[in-house]
């Protein structure tokens, strides 16, 4: 469903409901429910599920919780010589308040959008249908309000608590009962539990504990909330519109959660690119792209390198089976990595899971936006490769293609292009394929920088790769490997990285697909290459006979020349020392990669830059859209082949 509408959430009008937030932390009242109370009955007596179901003494009276109280208990418990309260509980308290007083305007909002105010002071006089509806969109209310108090507690805690919050979730046994009944009852039940958590004694040791257990309360409590919310009505007022509060980013968009699955890095093997032979242009694509992430400025949000207009948030690797995709994806992540421990930055190794699409209706869009929001997350750097794209992203018109892979195209290209698409220059995805001319057409149109992966290329490259296998037997037993080294190479010289684009292109003259050429020669006819308007009619007549070209095509090859504007190397003391570069502020930065923009502009010829960009964008165009053909005639002919075959051996036994 389109998000269509933001509305602003005023600091002001918050401040008008931070007394009510206030007084429920001072005191709530909460009755257990039966299931809750005999959840873990015959638990040992330490287990904190039945400590929490004993949490009435076994009585059935309803108790007063004060979180504020347990907060202050806790300082006392835990720095019994401080006046001050430790800055974690407080900054913890802090956040909790905030949360509520937030999900109390969020739902004021929802009673005045859903027509809930007006049913609720009709409430003595409607009929049973109307009573429905009340009660209905009561559930729903407190729902949202408890989703959005949850969803920006954890917006205000996530960077304060620790990285690593298994050894707390070990301790957290779950929430007992999450109550929708009514905005107090839901705020009650949920501050009860939060309050006995915290006053057991084995949760909280430490005042990171408080901060700690806070974000794995709230994101149980967002689970919860997401496993209900289908079975709640009256939904439309939640999803039609982005709530974005004032001189924040916090920003609430229906129950989208962007820290759902986000927090995690997913692990990968360390490789080196001095392990991967040949591959020279993938090589070099990926250390420019490490640069360029590693360039983004966290206070200000842009990267220096999208003005420039040398940062590409798509891009696509292609080749044979076999040619190092997925070395090259651990090798990316690798020097990234390693680059942001040093720098301090945080990073997120986001692959695109294998079990993307979904077999139920909606459930492959739900997934692929489950995967694309964190992308959005300003607070780290991210790449996100897609190994073998073809299989979630292939063309949508082909035959046989699932519902699922149409709904993941969908989402992908609403969040790299349009509305959605906000690219603050920390995050790259990656599209990796051995086959391209599988890949949908508009997804490939999204690509703005594009390289093969082509394996082993030359003498020395297979020389390399053999070294790489059989170093391992020399190294545990020396003079095993009893062969003759070559005189005058040295194992993996070759495999180092290029110093720039010139030195891996081969200098194109024409192109080599045939139409493309005819096209090409045609127009060199009526134009020089160093004309602008040569550039134009060459798009005009490629678009006559490849009908998908089209102005995003010429956007795209505008970033491959800008690429190589930009196609200088960042210099080595910076990485060496953060201070001169990386922890600059942004102008900075921009002011200083413009002076290696001019110096390394001085040695290029921007018309023959462009026209050698130009040529191999439109060569790789017709190349994808022949295979495919070419794919398709080879299967009619195989197709043929085995009809004619079939018919021979039929008539031959017939006969017999």
């Amino acid at each position: 469903m389109e998000h269509n509408s933001t509305f602003p959430i005023k600091q002001s009008e918050l401040d008008m409901l931070r007394d009510e937030a206030t007084s429920y932390l001072k005191s709530v009242q909460w009755e257990q429910g039966q299931r809750a109370k005999n959840k873990d009955k015959d638990a040992k007596d330490e287990s904190i599920l039945l400590y929490l179901s004993r949490a009435n003494n076994g009585t059935n009276t309803s108790e007063i919780t004060s979180v504020s109280k347990t907060i202050l208990e806790l300082k006392k418990r835990l720095l019994p010589e401080s006046i001050a309260i430790p800055v974690l509980l407080n900054q913890t308290l802090f956040a909790v308040q905030e949360g509520i007083t937030l999900g109390i305007w969020i739902k004021d909002s929802y009673y005045d959008a859903s027509g809930l105010s007006s049913l609720n002071e009709r409430k003595s006089t409607l009929d049973d249908s109307g009573k429905r509806e009340y009660e209905s969109k009561m559930h729903t209310s407190t729902a949202f309000m408890l989703f959005s108090t949850a969803y920006n507690i954890l917006h205000n805690l996530k960077n304060v608590a620790s990285d690593d919050l298994s050894v707390m979730k070990q301790k957290f046994a779950g929430i007992p009962e999450v109550s929708f009944m009514s905005p107090l009852k839901g705020i009650a039940c949920m501050l009860f539990y939060y309050d006995k958590y915290l006053s057991h004694p084995d949760i909280i040791k430490s005042d990171k504990d408080v901060a700690d257990f806070t974000v794995v309360y709230f994101e149980a409590l967002i689970a919860e909330i997401q496993m209900r919310k289908s079975s709640l009505e009256y939904q439309e007022t939640i999803l039609d519109r982005t709530y974005k509060l004032e001189k924040s980013e916090f920003a609430i968009s229906g129950w989208n959660n962007v820290f759902a699955g986000a927090a995690k890095s997913v692990e990968f093997n360390k490789i080196r690119f001095e392990q991967i032979v040949g591959n020279r242009d993938a090589k070099h694509f990926a250390r420019r792209l490490t640069e360029r992430l590693l360039s983004y400025d966290f206070t200000a949000k842009k990267n220096p390198f999208q003005e420039l207009g040398g940062f590409m948030p798509v891009f696509m690797g292609y080749g044979i089976p076999g040619t190092g995709k997925s070395m090259l994806i651990a090798a990316i992540a690798t020097r990234l990595k390693e680059h942001c421990d040093t720098l301090e930055i945080p990073f997120l190794f986001h692959p695109m899971p294998d079990t993307l699409i979904s077999t139920f209706q909606g459930g492959s869009a739900e997934k692929m936006v489950e995967w694309m929001k964190p992308l959005q997350d300003p607070s780290k750097l991210i790449f996100a490769p897609i190994d073998d794209a073809e299989n979630n992203l292939q063309e949508r018109t082909a035959q046989g293609v699932s519902a699922g892979v149409k709904e993941v195209i969908g989402v992908f290209l609403r969040y790299t292009e349009g509305a959605y698409a906000v690219n603050y220059g920390n995050s790259s995805i990656g599209l990796f394929t051995n086959l391209p001319e599988m890949l949908d057409k508009a997804v490939i149109s999204r690509v703005q920088g594009r390289f093969k992966i082509d394996g082993a290329r030359t003498e020395h490259d297979f020389l390399d790769q053999d070294h790489l296998w059989w170093r391992k037997l020399d190294d545990t037993m020396p003079d095993f490997v009893n062969m003759k080294n070559p005189d005058n190479y040295q194992y993996l010289q070759d495999q180092g990285l290029a110093k720039n684009m010139g030195e891996i292109l081969n200098k194109v003259d024409k192109p080599s697909e045939e139409r493309v050429h005819a096209i090409y020669d045609k127009v060199e006819k009526q134009f020089k290459t160093s004309e602008h308007l040569f550039y134009a009619n060459l798009y005009k007549d490629m678009q006559k006979v490849f009908p998908f070209f089209s102005s995003r095509d010429v956007r795209n090859i505008q970033s491959a020349i800008s690429l190589r504007l930009t196609d200088f190397d960042l210099e080595q003391s910076w990485f060496e020392n953060p201070e001169v570069y990386f922890k600059k502020d942004y102008q900075t930065k921009f002011n200083m990669l413009q002076e290696l923009m001019r110096a390394n502009m001085k040695g290029l010829d921007f018309s023959e830059i462009r026209r050698q960009e130009v040529v191999r964008y439109i060569d790789n165009v017709a190349t994808i859209a022949d295979t495919d053909f070419k794919r398709k005639v080879d299967a009619r002919v195989d197709q043929l082949h085995i009809e004619t075959e079939a018919r021979e051996k039929f008539d031959k036994e017939y006969d017999d």
